[in-house]
């Protein structure tokens, strides 16, 4: 034990951290005892918080583990001074944070987040506020940190310097070191992806679930977050936040009198053709990487017999165009009809994780049971935060899958295959009964390595894990799902949404290769004509604004798409399309690109695949920048969310 004693200041180091998190986490525990006792497995925040907080001590202990295992004894003096620093900051930091937290959590629901880096750009303002409303708590707090400070001044060399050991058994021992904290940081060795914020989403609680954090790491991950955050008035030009609003709002086709609230400047009532005694539930079916050009209905490749027997009994949309190029954009495309931005998708920035308008949050508050279902891991792309804050009741993911005792047919890569997603699923939508639901359904099988079960559709070709079979594989499951949801009482009840994310690799010749954006969307339910194709123009932000208006109930929300069903016949068609940092704003034939630092280009869609320079219609320019900037301005304000006053919030 004599040769590892240079390893104390690191353990104590470790140990402490973990103390005064674990410490708090009890106590916020019994502050808010009666909210946190009404979630099932509340008792999760402990084991799951003991988790994160490793997670957080081992990222911190990497810096000073490599200045106490390699520094040589020569500069130990200068090392030391170091780490003692470094510890006695990090721990202060950890302490302040947590003693912040209940007040944080009593005003805004949930643990520190971007909120509370914001406000330290005011800090007269917010001093001056916390001073007049919590004087006692800032006296407090103050007092505590102020004799912390005074302990780790009197106390800190004796717990944070190193010892000297000899140089060889360092070395020896730093792999080891090494190991141990990569081990802890990633939270696992065993899971695919690095434990994150989505893996404390236990409950339908959002404010229990943060109990399963702790307050630095949620503080970092909105710093980190931010780096997503680019400023589309930095990149592609200014315009005022009204103007923007006004351009958005010209391909709105709302009625003046249907806006509600002017301080959430799209928000408006979406009414229903029909008023229905008991409202239609909603089930979108979002394929991963299901591209026109494999869809046989749209002219591509045969690949979707299933589907395109299905066209049959609904609405095909031939001419739809995907938001972006990944599934967080086709996610944020089709549950919020949020416009695509610079940034991030709305699905991992931190300002979204709560109070953002979303599909589920909006049909929750009309009395719907609301679910996420995925073959997957529900924390990839920080789909279960997003999902947890916003409305969603329950998700079920590869974790559910796991517990029913292997009764399911594949398991890949990604998780569970199609095939068992239905058939979850469908067992889900038996059990709720009359109650009216609102579902996400997410495929994972058509996505590289390309696995699925044998046997279960002949192969278009040689090998069998490739990209056209599992598409194939695919549509076999979507077959089957309508399959068993035909046989049940809430089919005749439903409205169905299948849609795809986006296209598989997005390449081409042109700034935004437009014929890699086109999607295929099918909508099936009660009253839905059928065996028609809807043939303008349209967007996939769009299609959310679409299926509420068919559930035969009012609804209120900010979503900028249109209702494709009642939109009139000489409104232009108009897409956008986001490709890395190049934005497309297309209506009709005409498409203007936008480029970071650069004026605008027009061009004419002779088709997907050719684009004819044009003279730039600098109205139309200024059309697509709004429709740039809009989602920035709604998301740094807070401006893309239903009304406070319809949610119920808990305090203690």
């Amino acid at each position: 034990m004599q040769k590892v004693v240079f390893l104390k200041p690191l353990l104590n180091f470790f140990c402490i951290g973990l103390f005064i998190m674990t410490l708090s986490r009890l106590i916020l525990f019994l502050i808010f005892k009666e909210r946190v006792i009404q979630t099932e497995n509340y008792w999760y925040i402990f084991p799951i918080g003991l988790r994160m907080d490793v997670i957080l001590m081992c990222y911190l202990s990497f810096i000073p583990a490599l200045f106490v295992v390699l520094t040589p004894q020569k500069i130990a003096k200068y090392v030391n001074k170091f780490l003692n620093f470094y510890f006695c900051f990090f721990l202060i930091l950890i302490l302040f944070m947590e003693l912040a937290t209940p007040q944080f959590i009593d005003q805004y629901d949930t643990r520190p987040n971007k909120l509370f880096l914001e406000y330290l750009i005011y800090p007269k303002e917010i001093a001056t506020m916390l001073m007049k409303a919590r004087p006692g708590t800032i006296v407090f707090i103050l007092l505590v940190l102020v004799g912390v400070i005074i302990v780790a001044v009197k106390w800190g060399h004796k717990l944070f310097y190193t010892k000297s050991s000899p140089y060889l058994i360092r070395l020896a021992l730093f792999p080891i070191v090494g190991f141990l904290l990569f081990w802890g940081a990633r939270g696992s060795l065993t899971t695919r992806r690095p434990v994150n914020a989505s893996n404390a989403v236990f409950s339908n609680d959002q404010m229990t679930n943060s109990l399963g954090l702790n307050s630095t790491y949620t503080l970092m991950f909105s710093v980190y977050s931010m780096k997503n955050e680019e400023s589309s008035l930095k990149l592609y030009g200014k315009m005022s936040e009204e103007e923007a609003y006004a351009r958005v709002k010209k391909y709105m086709d709302i009625s003046e009198n249907d806006y509600t609230d002017k301080n959430i400047p799209f928000l408006h009532i979406e009414r229903p053709d029909t008023l229905e005694k008991r409202s239609y539930n909603l089930v979108i079916f979002l394929q991963e990487s299901l591209g026109a050009e494999y869809v046989g209905s749209l002219g591509g490749l045969p690949l979707t017999p299933e589907f395109d027997k299905l066209t049959k009994e609904g609405t095909l949309f031939t001419n739809l165009y995907c938001t972006g190029t990944r599934s967080v954009r086709g996610i944020e495309a089709v549950m919020t009809g949020f416009l695509p931005s610079p940034s991030e998708s709305v699905v991992k920035l931190s300002g979204s994780q709560f109070d953002f308008a979303i599909s589920s949050e909006i049909l929750k508050r009309k009395g719907y049971n609301t679910s996420f279902i995925y073959g997957g891991l529900a924390n990839f792309d920080n789909m279960a935060s997003f999902f947890n804050g916003n409305g969603v009741d329950n998700i079920i993911d590869e974790s559910s899958f796991d517990s029913d005792n292997n009764t399911y047919a594949f398991k890949g890569t990604w998780g569970y295959s199609d095939e068992d997603l239905v058939v979850k699923a469908n067992e889900y939508f038996k059990s709720l009964g009359d109650k009216p639901f609102f579902s996400l359904m997410f495929s994972t099988s058509n996505h590289e390595p390309f696995e699925f079960p044998d046997g279960r559709i002949e192969l278009y070709e040689e090998p069998k894990n490739t990209v056209n079979n599992a598409m194939k594989y695919a549509d076999f499951a979507i077959g089957k799902f309508f399959e068993l949801a035909k046989k049940e009482d809430y089919f005749k009840n439903t409205i169905f949404l299948i849609v795809a994310d986006h296209n598989t690799r997005t390449y081409g010749k042109n700034l935004v290769p437009v014929n890699k954006f086109r999607i295929p969307a099918l909508i099936i339910g009660p009253d839905i004509r059928q065996d028609i194709t809807y043939d303008k123009l349209c967007s996939q932000i769009d299609l959310p604004t679409t299926v509420l208006g068919l559930l035969g109930l009012q609804t209120e929300h900010p979503m900028v798409g249109r209702n494709l069903f009642t939109l009139p016949d000489s409104v232009p068609g108009r897409a956008i399309m986001q490709f890395h940092d190049i934005n497309g704003f297309r209506v009709e034939d005409q498409i203007i690109i936008l480029q970071p630092n650069k004026e605008p280009l027009q061009f004419k869609v002779k088709n997907d695949t050719t684009l004819i320079p044009m003279e730039i219609n600098k109205e139309l320019a200024k059309d697509a920048l709004a429709h740039v900037v809009a989602p920035e301005y709604l998301y740094k304000n807070k401006k893309y969310r239903l009304r406070l006053m319809d949610k119920i919030v808990f305090k203690k």
